[in-house]
């Protein structure tokens, strides 16, 4: 049987969405520049949404599952005065209340109630499971359906600037340039939705640019141009290699060398106590570290000891 190429450990790459692409389009892209299929993404990104999207190639597509659980930043457009049943510029428009003189005391005390530990109802269209199926592919099959509402926490929402103006139907809508910090999970278009219903006006996103994912910015990204070119040119598509993609996402624990090879071969050693994890506090993943500085494992303790979630060594 023929050895599968081995195109070494991989690393990060940080990609400036375009707008129109699904995350999926971009990982196809990737595929195609970086020359393997093995490709994938933390998180997703919405066609209509621009901005930071984490890409990981090889051996970092192990590190995706735990990145897409990190804090993220956007700054965002939502309108109020229309409501819309994708809650974002994409669907069609299902009723236009109009927004002409919301107070901004109003709009302020309205995005403050869906501020800090929120209960969330997820947009429809969207991809959270029901029963195994996409909750998407439910709506455009006509399914009748509803979603559980889920906690989610909102860090910041600030509105930065307050426009009037009038929608392509002639609807007198207000238009807010907001920033979100949020918890993983967290749909920007459902607060959206949500501000608009709270005041009465309904709403619904027009812009959604991410500019942040745990400690990946939008200054560090990539456009999908810039990484072709690269490789056009004849050079070997750069990436964040993986020791420092971890520890740039990850507490960090570094042990001698026989610590590393027995953590290489799963074995559970104990970890320092209370060095990564506050009492009552959920275990955060910890990026363990050999003497060399090579990354040897990402681990999550587990009653005073460290369990492998992914060997890298």
């Amino acid at each position: 049987m023929a050895r599968k190429k081995d195109n070494g450990p991989g690393g990060l790459v940080v990609v400036d969405k375009p707008a129109g692409f699904t995350s999926h389009d971009v990982v196809a892209k990737l595929r195609g520049i970086a020359r393997t299929r093995r490709v994938g993404h933390a998180g997703t990104l919405d066609p209509m949404a621009t901005g930071v999207l984490v890409i990981g190639v090889e051996k970092a597509t192990r590190l995706l599952g735990h990145l897409a659980l990190t804090e993220k930043e956007y700054v965002a457009t939502v309108r109020l005065g229309q409501t819309t049943v994708t809650d974002d510029a994409e669907g069609e428009v299902t009723a236009s209340e109009g927004a002409s003189g919301v107070a901004r005391e109003a709009v302020d005390a309205a995005v403050a109630r869906l501020t800090g530990e929120i209960q969330q109802v997820p947009s429809k269209v969207s991809a959270v499971k029901v029963d195994g199926k996409r909750s998407y592919q439910r709506v455009r099959e006509g399914e009748e359906f509803e979603l559980a509402a889920r906690s989610v926490t909102v860090s910041s929402f600030d509105v930065h600037d307050v426009r009037e103006l009038k929608a392509d139907d002639g609807t007198c809508v207000t238009d807010l340039l907001v920033s979100v910090v949020c918890s993983s999970g967290t749909y920007v278009r459902a607060l959206a939705r949500d501000l608009g219903g709270d005041l009465g006006t309904g709403g619904h996103l027009t812009e959604l640019r991410r500019t942040r994912v745990g400690p990946y910015r939008l200054e560090d990204a990539r456009t999908l141009d810039d990484l072709q070119q690269e490789v056009d040119g004849g050079a070997p598509m750069s990436v964040l290699p993986l020791h420092e993609a971890a520890a740039a996402a990850f507490h960090r624990w570094d042990v001698d060398a026989e610590q590393a090879r027995l953590i290489g071969n799963g074995a559970q050693l104990r970890m320092p106590a209370g060095e990564f994890s506050a009492p009552g506090q959920e275990p955060e993943p910890v990026a363990v570290f050999g003497p060399d500085g090579s990354f040897v494992a990402l681990v999550e303790e587990r009653k005073g000891r460290a369990k492998s979630l992914a060997v890298f060594a």
